[in-house]
């Protein structure tokens, strides 16, 4: 799926929308004038050096930071802006920090149930009260993380990886139309790494997922448009090969 590099798609065509988007912490400009779209159904990758503003962009489509200016529209409709972080998770946007946050005393599978029924308040014994379909549901998304063998283990007892791709399975389970995953291959061992790349390429045929990272071999395989921040706005986007091959990208990120 490639556009090409100036052509601005409908608002209605973008599952995510922001335009003009500025923040600013004491005077710095975290995010200076931010642009970009993301179409329904697309695998975006965010990628640029420490301080280029990816988190903060992160924190302004979850409602965490507000803007000083500028547009964030959902879904071609809905402005995030005037949201808070609990009504805009509602409307069906999911985000991944960095450091998996599981509950440890608890098996993968009620990790899962957990993650269900977070919407409906219940936390004690609940999963003797999952439907039929919830239980479905379980079964599905831990097939998708590679966790079907995995269930009963506590969640404690896992690697790094396979934490990972539990929280990105009780992201699955709230079903949003969008995913913010950040840095998911940290600390990942290489067949885990490359298994996370094949896991987000399969979820983007159902979700739109962007994710921010670092690991440019991770990025690669994901083999997705990039696009590339640089002190709050975007400094090149398109394929990885052309965003590799741009001046301004080796000067100021990649040739470090």
């Amino acid at each position: 799926m490639t556009h090409g590099t100036h052509a601005r798609p409908e608002r209605h065509d973008t599952i995510l929308y922001l335009d003009g988007v500025t923040v600013s912490f004491d005077g710095f400009r975290a995010l200076n004038g931010l642009s970009f779209y993301v179409t329904a159904g697309e695998l975006r990758a965010i990628i640029g050096p420490n301080g280029a503003g990816k988190t903060t962009m992160m924190d302004v489509v979850t409602g965490k930071t507000r803007p000083d200016a500028g547009e964030v529209v959902f879904n071609g409709g809905t402005d995030l802006t005037k949201l808070d972080e609990a009504r805009i998770a509602n409307l069906g946007i999911g985000r991944k920090f960095q450091k998996p946050t599981v509950f440890e005393s608890h098996t993968v599978y009620d990790n899962l149930g957990l993650a269900l029924s977070e919407r409906r308040g219940v936390f004690s014994s609940l999963v003797s009260r999952l439907t039929g379909a919830e239980r479905d549901r379980i079964g599905a998304v831990l097939e998708r993380v590679s966790l079907t063998d995995h269930r009963d283990r506590l969640a404690r007892n896992l690697s790094h990886g396979q934490k990972q791709w539990l929280e990105i399975g009780m992201l699955l389970m709230q079903d949003p139309d969008l995913l913010l995953v950040d840095e998911p291959a940290a600390g990942m061992t290489d067949a885990e790494t490359e298994q996370t790349a094949v896991l987000l390429k399969e979820i983007a045929r159902d979700h739109s997922v962007v994710v921010v990272e670092h690991d440019m071999t991770f990025v690669e395989s994901l083999d997705c448009r990039v696009t590339v921040l640089h002190e709050g706005s975007v400094l090149a986007e398109g394929s990885m090969a052309t965003v590799q091959a741009n001046p301004k990208v080796i000067e100021v990120y990649l040739g470090r």
